[in-house]
């Protein structure tokens, strides 16, 4: 073999190998979530007095599901001289009369609700939220994204946890009010599911750094203001945040039991912004923290976890990248059967995808809130297909937050689809120009293609199915997001 051979299958087998590894951390956290579902329910604290709470709604031009938001958080059952909305209205566009037009019709039947507007839209999200808490009035600070419906008694269920005065944040579970629009929302749900059930309450048990979702949750205002307040270098100051906050030696509270309704993206387009955001900001957070994680007195099994949590959207990257060198290295063992034993050896890797394929069946199956009626396996294979199809431009997202490309913060553009019905048509917040990853992506659809053929040309068959997943996942993106781009 020449000496750049041995580089191609050295670069493959070592993604091979940190998938693998990544696998093993899903199982430990499926087995501690196991565990924790064997204690019984978690009861509902007694509360003393009831604390003054603020409620923050950041939005930035939700014309589509913004009064749906006021109108549900205005309903919440809580003493009202003790609860304080504040709308954190960053719009550019008519969401600003709406917005007026709801906080006027609410302040006349008594509820303290402010238009809360900024000279401009610096720090994006995470900045709204700082500007909003120099206001805010509450010891305690509950948040909701522009498409979540929390339930009346979101308060009551959450505020009497802080009876514990070293939680500095309550985390609730979310829920979907979408999940059966389409094949791409039913996806979207399997996956979160099993964020909200498996490796939160895995973490929340194993005493690891989790994080707050971003919305639907509650932080002790103390706690934010501690831990050094909200940060916009980071596209994900959720994320960030917490990880400041749990250095400090803040303990989160996740709730499973508690779920909060929310709007699924139903557009690949959507997907794609929101799936970008996450990602990126993920491994902008890891620059950020993780070398103070590994420097503090954590316990090593915390460090680990904590590792694979930052770094967990890196697998985009690893998929991308063994996926590309495995069609070089199908052709290198055709050229020399004399190394077949060693991928033979490495076949035990994929003990990695089933320890995957576990988790998913857990979070599906054995988790008690996911209400989950599809068949596992179709579901399961679904949404590995589609979750390699979004390795290349999740892929990306990841390098360029690794090495500090930085880009602005984008919304996840919202539809008002729950039932059949949807705002597709003329959506103002979709963009109609079709990016250049799509093309691609199709490129690397085909690419992959080629790779079936290379493996049944060769009669070497132990890639196939990894390629048409590829291949299918792929060539699936590039085409749902070329018509995604067409509504608007």
């Amino acid at each position: 073999m020449a000496w750049y051979e041995y580089i191609v299958v050295g670069i493959y087998l070592l993604t091979m190998l940190l998938l693998f590894l990544y696998s093993m951390g899903q199982l430990h956290l499926t087995l501690a979530y196991l565990k924790a579902r064997k204690k019984e329910q978690v009861e509902i604290p007694e509360i003393n007095s009831y604390p003054f709470v603020t409620v923050q709604l950041p939005v930035y031009n939700e014309k589509y599901v913004v009064e749906r938001l006021i109108d549900t958080v205005c309903q919440l059952d809580y003493p009202k001289d003790l609860l304080e909305i504040q709308v954190l209205d960053d719009s550019t566009d008519e969401t600003v009369e709406l917005i007026a037009n709801k906080v006027a019709h609410h302040r006349k039947n008594g509820i303290l609700i402010e238009h809360v507007q900024r000279a401009d839209r610096s720090g994006f999200k995470a900045g709204a939220l700082a500007y909003g808490l120099t206001q805010a009035k509450g010891e305690y600070v509950a948040i909701f994204d522009a498409d979540f419906v929390p339930s009346k008694d979101f308060l009551l269920k959450t505020i009497p946890h802080f009876e514990n005065k070293e939680i500095g944040v309550v985390q609730t579970r979310w829920g979907h009010l979408n999940r059966n629009y389409s094949l791409f929302t039913k996806i979207q749900a399997f996956a979160l599911n099993a964020h909200f059930s498996v490796e939160q309450t895995g973490r929340n048990y194993s005493n690891s750094f989790i994080n707050f979702n971003g919305t639907a949750g509650v932080w002790r205002k103390a706690c934010i203001e501690d831990a050094g307040g909200w940060s916009a270098d980071t596209l994900t100051e959720d994320l960030d945040l917490s990880y400041r906050a749990q250095m400090k030696g803040w303990k989160f509270k996740f709730l499973e039991e508690v779920e909060t309704l929310a709007e699924l993206p139903i557009l690949m387009p959507a997907i794609k912004s929101q799936q970008y955001r996450w990602n990126k900001g993920a491994a902008e957070t890891a620059v950020k923290n993780l070398k103070k994680v590994w420097k503090g007195s954590f316990p090593f099994k915390t460090k680990i976890h904590a590792t694979f949590h930052l770094l967990n959207s890196s697998i985009f990257v690893l998929l991308l990248f063994g996926g590309i060198f495995s069609l070089p290295v199908l052709y290198i063992k055709y050229q020399h059967p004399e190394i077949d034993l060693y991928f033979h050896l490495a076949s035990i890797l994929l003990i990695g995808f089933l320890c995957i394929g576990l988790f998913f069946w857990v979070a599906s199956k054995k988790a008690p809130y996911t209400l989950a009626k599809e068949k596992f396996i179709p579901s399961f294979f679904t949404f590995m297909t589609i979750s390699m199809g979004l390795s290349f431009h999740n892929g990306m997202a990841v390098l360029e937050g690794l090495f500090g490309k930085k880009t602005p913060f984008i919304r996840t553009p919202k539809f008002n689809s729950t039932g059949n019905g949807a705002i597709l048509k003329g959506n103002k917040y979709l963009k109609s120009k079709v990016s250049l990853n799509s093309f691609l992506e199709l490129a690397l659809g085909l690419y992959f293609i080629g790779g079936v053929i290379m493996g049944i040309l060769f009669n070497d068959i132990g890639l196939l199915l990894f390629h048409a997943m590829l291949a299918i996942g792929l060539l699936t993106v590039s085409y749902q997001s070329i018509k995604g781009a067409s509504y608007a």
